[in-house]
């Protein structure tokens, strides 16, 4: 069994569940029926809200707080959750907050992300792995980044937006409509840049199934004069690769939206 370095100033909560080999650092605060998984690392002057459950090998650098109540003003003290997973590295001044029964009363966080210094998740986001959020980037309530995507600096993304699978988006950049997966757009508000080629190889994503993207890419984007006759061109040339499907799939939902987000409610 290997010990905890649990420093003599950090205020833990009678009911938090501590794991094995947990270090926290001073002025550290772990709130009511929270979990800190095995081998995490908790900085100086971090707060863990109440009903915070945090995975293994977590490391929390100074002045984050995650946890804390929705920033929602129908939030009324209802039992609402932050749920992490493993190996997430989440740096300075850092703010997570957990759901709202408007959503599913869960914001939840996967495994082996990268959260760098003052970002934001809001209520009811849900985060895959191997995300990407760098300086201040902000997430409104009920975002979904799934796995693999990059937002770079001062991202701030409208709530019910989707971000999908290996995008990467360009630093400053307002995102108020669902961003197709395996896209790389510098600029949302002007028409779709590229395939995300790095991240893609860097992804171990193979030549062929690239190219498919590519091409699915330029037939809807470029070869096309409106995006619903991009779609069913593409569409018309199945059996579909499960990327293209993905891509295909994810532009259809967004383009039946009436606000181009699938998922805010009508």
């Amino acid at each position: 069994m290997t010990s905890n370095s649990i420093h003599p100033t950090s205020v833990i909560d009678s009911t938090a569940r501590i794991g094995e080999g947990v270090t926290i650092g001073p002025c550290s605060v772990v709130g009511p029926n929270s979990v800190v998984g095995d081998g995490t690392i908790v900085g100086p002057s971090c707060i863990i809200g109440p009903n915070t459950r945090l995975g293994r090998r977590n490391v929390l650098h100074g002045h984050c707080a995650i946890g804390g109540d929705p920033q929602d003003k129908s939030y009324k003290g209802e039992e609402v959750f932050l749920v992490i997973g493993d190996d997430n590295h989440i740096r300075e001044f850092v703010t997570i907050n957990r759901g709202t029964s408007k959503g599913d009363g869960q914001t939840r966080v996967g495994h082996r992300n990268l959260f760098m210094a003052c970002s934001h998740v809001a209520h009811d986001c849900v985060v895959g792995d191997g995300v990407i959020l760098a300086n201040n980037v902000l997430l409104a309530g009920h975002v979904h980044v799934e796995d693999g995507a990059t937002l770079s600096g001062a991202v701030a993304v409208q709530q019910f937006v989707t971000i999908g699978r290996m995008a990467y988006v360009g630093g400053h950049a307002s995102v108020k409509k669902d961003f197709p997966p395996f896209m790389k757009e510098d600029d949302p508000s002007q028409p779709r840049g590229v395939i995300n080629f790095i991240g893609l190889q860097r992804g171990g994503f193979s030549d062929d199934q690239i190219k498919a993207l590519d091409e699915a890419f330029r037939t809807v984007y470029v070869r096309s004069d409106t995006l619903a006759e991009g779609i069913a061109r593409v569409t018309a040339s199945a059996p579909l690769s499960p990327e293209v499907a993905l891509f295909i799939g994810s532009l259809q939902r967004s383009h039946a939206a009436r606000d181009g987000r699938a998922r805010e409610p009508r």
